[in-house]
């Protein structure tokens, strides 16, 4: 293992293998990012991709990397952008929320049809009033809360698919959280006559999906699909850093200490392995400078730092710039 380091992305001098930040922005004006993730989804990384880029291994500009691969796959924001910009040949991406594996794989086998219902959806919300737009959508929930997902890609599969990205859209913050038994129980988001379907976008994806494998389990599922070629991203749910950011239920079954610990051993075991990787997490030096959880865990590996802005809190003054870990083992 290297030695530890913890750097915040200013003193990161731009290394000449990497993506800059005007190529980065070149790229976007050109449109070469074409698709985005289709969902809102908590500690999406969507507005730090810019300062990750900075800290991707230099193997993924090489093409050395043959395989990219990440367990926690959230809203995708960092598989979007390596399928679009880095010459990788296979892509695999997993998750333990069975709901979020199943619209992923919806948009990837069925999107014309889950563009249609989707399209149906939003036009019958944007006809009502704001009151029964808010009746609608708790209609809406209960009946996603009495059916449950199917391992075949039916109808009522799309339609439940469908009635998720709804969710995403009109729901507070577009939220994902569960309750212990697994209903879904975040409230109405009250927004004027949002934009539920995306067209172009879920088309632009599916197509991009047509190249990853996709599967449903805990994150050491990946095990068997890693070998010394591969780049793993984990982006797991963040650690609380305060006594009120207390969400990590988007799972009916909490990822909580224990859990952080046994992705760390497990991110250990891989290195070992000669394989690239990268995780996400809070960073508890925001409120407590004397928490140093992740700095034990992950003693021996790059420990940096990057910023991002607090999208959930209840509190629009409690929304601000924050820290966030970004730990590598390259």
């Amino acid at each position: 293992m290297k030695k530890r380091l913890i750097m915040p992305i200013q003193n990161i001098k731009q290394n000449s293998y990497q993506l800059s930040s005007r190529q980065l922005k070149r790229n976007q004006d050109n449109n070469v990012l074409k698709a985005k993730p289709f969902l809102k989804w908590a500690g999406g990384k969507t507005q730090l991709i810019e300062q990750m880029v900075h800290y991707f291994p230099l193997a993924l500009k090489q093409g050395k990397i043959q395989r990219y691969v990440e367990p926690f796959i959230g809203s995708g924001a960092v598989l979007f952008f390596i399928l679009q910009n880095y010459p990788v040949k296979e892509f695999f991406i997993s998750d333990i929320n069975e709901e979020l594996i199943s619209v992923y794989l919806t948009v990837k086998e069925y999107v014309d049809e889950l563009i249609a219902e989707l399209t149906r959806l939003q036009l019958e919300y944007h006809l009502l009033t704001f009151e029964k737009q808010k009746n609608f959508f708790y209609k809406i929930r209960s009946e996603f809360n009495y059916n449950r997902p199917t391992t075949d890609f039916t109808r009522s599969n799309i339609e439940r698919t469908a009635q998720f990205i709804f969710f995403n859209r009109t729901g507070f913050n577009g939220l994902f959280r569960v309750n212990n038994k697994g209903d879904f129980n975040v409230p109405f988001g009250s927004y004027k006559n949002p934009t539920i379907c995306f067209t172009q976008n879920l088309q632009a994806v599916s197509t991009l999906l047509q190249n990853v494998e996709i599967r449903h389990g805990d994150f050491t599922i990946i095990q068997p699909f890693i070998n010394r070629e591969t780049f793993v991203y984990f982006d797991p749910p963040y650690k609380p850093i305060s006594p009120t950011a207390n969400f990590t239920s988007y799972q009916k079954s909490a990822f909580n200490d224990e859990s952080q610990i046994r992705l760390a051993n497990f991110f250990q075991k891989l290195d070992q392995g000669g394989v690239k990787l990268m995780l996400s997490n809070s960073d508890p030096h925001n409120y407590d400078q004397s928490d140093n959880f992740f700095h034990k865990l992950f003693e021996g590996f790059q420990i940096n730092r990057v910023f991002a802005n607090r999208m959930i809190n209840s509190k629009a003054n409690q929304r601000g710039k924050i820290n966030e870990l970004l730990i590598t083992n390259y």
